[in-house]
């Protein structure tokens, strides 16, 4: 009899070893993931988080995070939490603004454009380095459509499969300080062009001050192209439609 109840007592053992372990506690992922302190845990993440709340997940060091959605799986189910993620989504968009903030994560469960690769800062941004992805939550300013970015260069070091944001990128530079500048004034059919210095640099539609090479003066002008510049009517029309476009964006 006791060799039995032996034999019943290891049998159920291994059963047990065996068993998938049981399922965690179903939580959902929040619509806007924040976190205000740098520290992303996974109450900032999931609703219903519990005891194990505080558990730290990442750390975030600029505006935004990005976080892969598999590895918070993980983490969470190891610390009993069951995410389901039925939507399929890819990356969690963190972001460091408050609950409610204006610049705070407003689009939740879309897809995005992020960065197919890593760009190095005044990196010319071609079609082949954005890729859409699906994200938990994406920032305020991410813009539309990919054409509102290609040809912008990049105003800082972009990390790959960071979600893209209208901040991050410029028009790029056609005037650089210190560059030989023709300034052309173009009316009524009269056409005259001098020869300047930039005193600044300078990106398409851009104002820029322009010191003229010959009397020393110094002339407000509006960067036309690579190391020319308008004064003059056209001027004025060149940077109303720069402000349009921008507004557009």
């Amino acid at each position: 009899m006791r060799a039995l109840a032996s034999t019943l007592s290891l049998a159920c053992a291994l059963v047990l070893a065996a068993a998938p372990a049981l399922a965690g506690q179903p939580v959902t992922l929040k619509a806007n993931t924040t976190d205000t302190d740098g520290t992303i845990t996974l109450s900032d993440l999931f609703d219903n988080a519990g005891a194990v709340g505080n558990v730290p997940v990442a750390a975030r060091s600029g505006r935004v995070a990005v976080l892969d959605a598999g590895a918070v799986q993980a983490i969470a189910r190891r610390n009993g939490l069951d995410w389901a993620n039925a939507e399929g989504i890819r990356r969690i968009v963190v972001s460091g603004d408050a609950v409610g903030g204006a610049a705070g994560a407003v689009k939740s469960n879309v897809e995005v454009l992020t960065y197919a690769r890593s760009l190095a800062a005044g990196e010319l941004l071609q079609p082949e380095d954005l890729v859409y992805a699906k994200v938990a939550a994406a920032p305020s300013d991410a813009p539309s459509d990919a054409e509102q970015v290609i040809g912008l260069v990049a105003k800082r070091p972009l990390r790959a499969g960071a979600v893209v944001s209208l901040r991050d990128v410029s028009a790029p530079q056609v005037i650089k300080a210190g560059d030989t500048v023709a300034v052309t004034y173009e009316a009524e059919g009269i056409t005259l062009t001098l020869q300047g210095k930039a005193m600044a640099s300078a990106a398409m539609g851009d104002g820029v001050a322009i010191q003229n090479i010959s009397s020393r003066k110094t002339i407000q002008a509006v960067a036309s192209g690579p190391d020319q510049a308008l004064v003059g009517p056209a001027a004025t029309q060149m940077k109303s439609a720069n402000r349009a476009q921008i507004a557009l964006r």
